[in-house]
């Protein structure tokens, strides 16, 4: 199956939901921004550190598989020149209403996170990536893209599972509060879901996901050319995993 294409037409579900990372920012978020306030955040609750970011203004951001109207209207309200590139044309529309709405100079490109053929060599400055590198299967594609389209010194600044959470059972964890080991890591929906989840999964329009290794993730960037500059993990409070352990990573990763 076409997953890009399925997990398009997922997202755009979601928008039409209001799935939590498809409601845009505010005006009054906005304004905030313009009076000082940081908010940029990569993962549930912790704010990326503003030495990892730096002055902004004017610089050239690229918020890739980041539509929804909210991490990418910030970083304009802060005089960054941003592009929002999503696989959803209703996450890019989310963007493009907060531009409207508040005199935001906001440009979005709709395309597959793994090809940024769209975007000439030595593009951007900085490269803002949340947890969304989970709904594609081969992202070592993701991070030789991000390498080319960023300029020497730029930073990627990426947010992604710690990949214990896709050993478990779904329906145990959400259904019944349980944690039970069920898959192996790599982990696939198509692969190593049933077909008859499989199959509830696609016609209920659920986003497909996969569970890349530590070595994909971390080892990926490196791999390359990215030296790794900086760490930290978090969790949703709320997240049946949180109790033992962070669930979330996030890395700042620069290219020499």
């Amino acid at each position: 199956m076409n997953v890009s294409e399925h997990n398009k037409y997922a997202w755009d579900k979601e928008v039409n939901t209001g799935c939590q990372w498809t409601v845009p920012v505010t005006s009054d978020d906005i304004q905030r921004v313009k009076d000082g306030e940081y908010t940029i955040k990569l993962s549930p609750c912790k704010l990326v550190p503003k030495e990892w970011i730096g002055d902004i203004t004017g610089k050239k951001v690229l918020c890739l598989a980041s539509g929804g109207g909210q991490q990418g209207p910030l970083f304009a309200a802060m005089g960054a020149d941003v592009t929002v590139f999503d696989n959803s044309p209703l996450q890019l529309g989310q963007d493009e209403m907060v531009a409207k709405r508040d005199y935001l100079n906001i440009h979005t490109q709709q395309g597959d996170m793994r090809d940024l053929s769209v975007f000439p060599d030595n593009a951007f400055d900085v490269i803002y990536h949340p947890i969304s590198n989970c709904f594609v299967e081969d992202i070592g594609r993701v991070w030789a893209e991000c390498y080319r389209v960023l300029k020497r010194h730029g930073v990627l600044l990426s947010g992604f599972w710690n990949p214990i959470n896709y050993i478990f059972d779904m329906d145990e964890w959400y259904n019944k509060k349980n944690l039970v080991i069920r898959y192996s890591i790599p982990y696939s929906d198509v692969v190593q879901l049933s077909e008859e989840k499989l199959a509830e999964a696609v016609r209920n329009g659920e986003p497909l996901e996969f569970g890349h290794s530590l070595e994909s993730q971390i080892g990926g960037q490196i791999k390359a050319g990215f030296i790794i500059g900086g760490f930290y993990e978090d969790s949703f409070e709320d997240d049946l995993l949180t109790q033992y352990m962070d669930t979330v990573i996030v890395t700042k990763a620069v290219k020499l």
